[in-house]
């Protein structure tokens, strides 16, 4: 991926790897698209996005994660 701003791609890579470790709902996503795919790096990607998605949706919507 090579599209937006270097800084803000970092970033929700550094965080789409911390989720993939630490939140459920992310690691099922990583496991089941790496799984299908093949390529771990494109899952994490993915996740990355979807991070990404649901970020907006919380500053949107103005609630709490859960």
């Amino acid at each position: 991926i090579q599209g937006g701003r270097s800084r803000v791609r970092r970033a929700l890579y550094m965080a789409a790897l911390t989720a993939i470790r630490t939140c459920e709902r992310f690691k099922t996503f990583y496991t089941a698209l790496a799984a299908r795919s093949g390529s771990k790096k494109l899952a994490i990607i993915a996740v990355a996005r979807k991070l990404l998605v649901v970020l907006n949706a919380i500053i949107r919507d103005k609630k709490a994660f859960a």
